[in-house]
């Protein structure tokens, strides 16, 4: 069984509402990653940001940290588009940016997050236009970034961020729908919470097509400080298989730093009991 590995969400930017851990620059946010104790970072950036790549390969193998992901978020918060928009020159610049994007995570050995790019289906508009539109072009994403080596994760949101792809069950059944093989599932706990009415479940339903995990915890403080149960995450995870990051993204309260290495402490705490007592039944048996 290969161990689950830890990263958390950074960004050179991010107002304090944001679920952003570590900011600044991206090579002085690896190498606080290591000091407290993660194997990696995702990164929420623009598509247009330039990065010494030189530079930050050389931390990659000196410190043995790695980018978890490259999320996409920016390009529609910002950018001011979806991959779902009614206009057809908004839809092209839309892959045009994440076309940016997937090079970037090629040059950054990493993989990418599809979440409020997405965009949604208008107040009152027939679903299935904005589906098929949405698949097309996801179909065109997949197909460029898995030539290039990096996978593609469709995240998981809440009703309140998107009306696309709210549950595991409906997203499997979309991707299922239009033939889109080579993309991922994204999941994250505070989505799941408000969304799912098995969570566990939900992580089970996914099996092998899990690629990315995020934490956070009901309130989408830092995990352990509210109702959820992460042991139970972390058994499920551990029953199918899952290889993939489980990445921190929560709210940096009382502040970025102190939520990470609170974060960490207690989530490999969760992954230590559940891996002994794994290791203790198969003793038994």
């Amino acid at each position: 069984m290969r161990p689950i590995r830890f990263a958390l969400s950074t960004a050179d930017i991010a107002p304090p509402t944001a679920p952003i851990l570590l900011k600044g620059d991206i090579e002085d946010n690896l190498k606080n990653a290591v000091s407290l104790g993660y194997d990696g970072i995702e990164i929420h950036t623009r598509e247009t940001t330039i990065f010494n790549y030189a530079e930050i390969s050389s931390l990659t193998e000196e410190y043995g940290v790695f980018i978890s992901a490259i999320i996409t978020g920016r390009l529609n918060t910002q950018g001011g588009v979806s991959l779902t928009d009614d206009r057809p020159y908004i839809t092209d610049y839309a892959l045009r940016g994440v076309d940016h994007y997937i090079t970037m995570a090629k040059k950054l050995k990493s993989n990418l997050v599809i979440g409020w790019i997405r965009g949604k289906v208008p107040d009152g508009a027939q679903r299935e236009p904005y589906l098929e539109r949405l698949a097309l072009n996801l179909k065109e994403i997949c197909r460029k970034a898995t030539n290039q080596g990096v996978k593609v994760f469709l995240e998981v949101l809440n009703r309140y961020e998107t009306n696309i792809c709210v549950t595991a069950k409906e997203t499997i059944k979309f991707l299922n729908d239009f033939d889109i093989s080579d993309c991922f599932i994204h999941l994250d706990t505070f989505h799941m919470n408000i969304e799912e009415k098995d969570p566990l479940e939900a992580i089970r339903l996914c099996g092998n097509k899990l690629g990315y995990f995020h934490v956070a915890d009901n309130t989408r403080c830092q995990p352990g400080s509210g109702t959820l149960d992460f042991g139970k995450y972390f058994e499920v995870l551990i029953e199918i298989g899952y290889e993939g990051y489980v990445s921190v993204e929560c709210f940096p309260e009382p502040d970025g730093l102190t939520a990470a290495k609170n974060a960490i402490l207690y989530l490999r705490n969760c992954i230590g009991f559940k891996v002994e007592k794994l290791l203790n039944i198969e003793e038994v048996q």
